[in-house]
């Protein structure tokens, strides 16, 4: 699925493209509805980027058992 977000929109609210789609995914984070590792996929950068991104708007980061095992697996297949 697509989304397209018209320019008008974009220009109102006083963003570029790329700072809307970040607005966007730390509301969906926030709410709970992404998690943190499809967030960062999202944004295309690094788990820890994201982290740091959330640290300097004072966002907590809610981190469940699923995460802490997908991590775990994600460093086993890269061999730590």
């Amino acid at each position: 699925m697509s989304l397209v977000i018209s320019d008008d929109i974009i220009q109102v609210s006083g963003l570029s493209e790329r700072e809307f789609l970040i607005e966007i995914v730390i509301m969906l984070f926030q709410q709970e509805k992404i998690s943190l590792g499809k967030a960062s996929e999202l944004l295309g950068m690094h788990r820890m980027q994201f982290q740091r991104l959330l640290a300097e708007r004072g966002i907590c980061v809610h981190y469940d058992v699923a995460e802490f095992q997908e991590d775990l697996k994600t460093l086993q297949e890269m061999g730590w």
